[in-house]
């Protein structure tokens, strides 16, 4: 049977629902690990860390696609929850145009740009070369990377999160096929990897462009519509938190990378890549829960739904918390494990890597209820609320623990930054959540 925005949701029901996002993203986060598997691997040392090293530079970019997804999915699921369909229609096409536009232009900006952000986050010699040749061709792929983004959040808004899935299933296979024929087949070591992912990202951010044109029979569709600045500013406000949050998180990135060269040297980045590859694929199951209660929240926020708002509410929560118990124990026990499928051709780099791994798995804890927290204001048109969220989380926290925690702890306090961040982070979200329940009623409050 169909699941509706507007419907009850139990335990069984929020959980199918939002398995497609679920899937979209673990398997998004999984093509991206395979891609550092084949240049560890296949391609070198060298490579890999270039990679690691520009890459938080791309995610910048490409999170214009997170913003303009979160914030106008909760503008048009609002609109929807509203009854106006045709309006909830245009602002769809709108966002869409918005968002391939952006892409386009910060691609031409900042491909002559790439090299001296590459010297300027710590990229020298042939890890230089590899990082420009590696951002410049992916600048290609840009605008279709952002759309790509975009309609993680939209499919589900259209109640089509499984067809979400599937375009994401084909865009992660044809990365994955093209990185073998490249990377294994062709040799051509970084080159081959960025062509395997621009291919993967022209695919991923068409094939949605083909439905939503086509008659379907989704809630969405394209439509003629006209510039809105309005709808445009308000999605732009709303997402400002995703926006932020994949921005600082990407500034948290290079600072790690930054201490980690003055802590241990090169290796100290191989380390962190492979940390990072293991992070992607587990929060990409809080990311992918947080896409596919956002549009329900934000329908039930349009409708006026109180009952339903607390309900969600507390389920999210329940299903978080046992989610987090469950991430944060695999991932201690599969350290050793990951770390020597990506570095076992080095043992000094392996125990590194597992340990570092050990000590920020205890982040997978908090995190969830920190994502939860800014995803949900976002969905409520509260993007401050949800931008102070992701910016304390990421950027202030973060950072401080980074270049605070190793003056005492060496080493291990760049492990445990993420970890102690987090939990501060917590703190701020339970603040939020109490400071503003009056003003939506998220959690019911018993009279006297």
């Amino acid at each position: 049977m169909k699941i509706q925005l507007s419907d009850n949701f139990t335990y069984g029901k929020l959980l199918r629902f939002c398995t497609g996002p679920i899937l979209m993203m673990v398997f998004t986060s999984v093509y991206s690990l395979v891609d550092g598997i084949f240049v560890s691997n296949f391609a070198g040392e060298t490579p890999f860390k270039a990679i690691n090293l520009i890459f938080p530079v791309l995610m910048i970019l490409g999170a214009i696609g997170f913003m303009f997804g979160a914030g106008g999915t909760a503008v048009v699921s609002k609109t929807l929850g509203e009854g106006d369909k045709n309006r909830a229609h245009q602002y769809f096409t709108l966002i869409t145009a918005a968002t391939f536009v952006s892409g386009a232009l910060l691609a031409a900006g900042f491909y002559f740009l790439l090299r001296p952000v590459a010297v300027l986050i710590g990229a020298t010699g042939e890890v230089l070369e590899d990082a420009v040749t590696y951002s410049q061709i992916l600048m290609c792929a840009m605008p279709f990377f952002m759309l790509q983004n975009l309609f993680q959040s939209f499919f589900i808004a259209a109640e089509k999160p499984k067809l979400g899935f599937a375009f994401t299933l084909v865009s992660g296979v044809t990365n994955i096929v093209f990185d073998a024929v490249f990377i294994v087949g062709c040799k051509l070591g970084v080159a081959g990897a960025a062509i395997g992912t621009a291919l993967s990202q022209f695919v991923g951010g068409m094939l949605p462009v083909i439905y939503f044109l086509s008659k379907n029979r989704s809630l969405l569709r394209f439509v003629k519509f006209r510039v809105n600045w309005r709808v445009i500013g308000k999605s732009c406000v709303n997402g400002s938190s995703e926006l932020l949050g994949n921005v600082a998180m990407s500034l948290v990135s290079i600072a790690y990378n930054w201490q980690l060269i003055r802590t241990v040297g090169d290796a100290g980045v191989a380390a962190f890549g492979v940390i990072m590859y293991v992070q992607f694929v587990f929060v990409a199951i809080f990311i992918g829960y947080c896409l596919g209660v956002a549009p329900i929240v934000g329908y039930n926020f349009g409708a006026q739904n109180r009952a339903e708002l607390q309900n969600v509410f507390k389920k999210s929560m329940i299903v978080i918390a046992v989610v987090s118990l469950v991430m944060t124990v695999s991932a201690e026990a599969l350290a050793d494990v990951v770390a020597r499928v990506f570095v076992s051709y080095d043992e000094a780099l392996l125990q590194m890597t597992a340990r570092g791994m050990r000590l920020y798995s205890v982040c997978f804890l908090f995190s969830g209820f920190c994502m939860f927290c800014s995803s949900f204001f976002t969905a409520l048109n509260n993007g401050v609320i949800s931008a102070v969220v992701s910016f304390g989380r990421t950027l202030v926290f973060q950072t401080v623990c980074i270049f605070v925690l190793p003056l005492w702890l060496g080493l291990d306090g760049i492990w445990i930054a993420t970890p102690v961040a987090e939990f501060v982070s917590i703190l701020l979200c339970a603040v939020m959540f109490a400071a503003n329940n009056r003003r939506y009623g998220y959690v019911a409050i018993k009279a006297k």
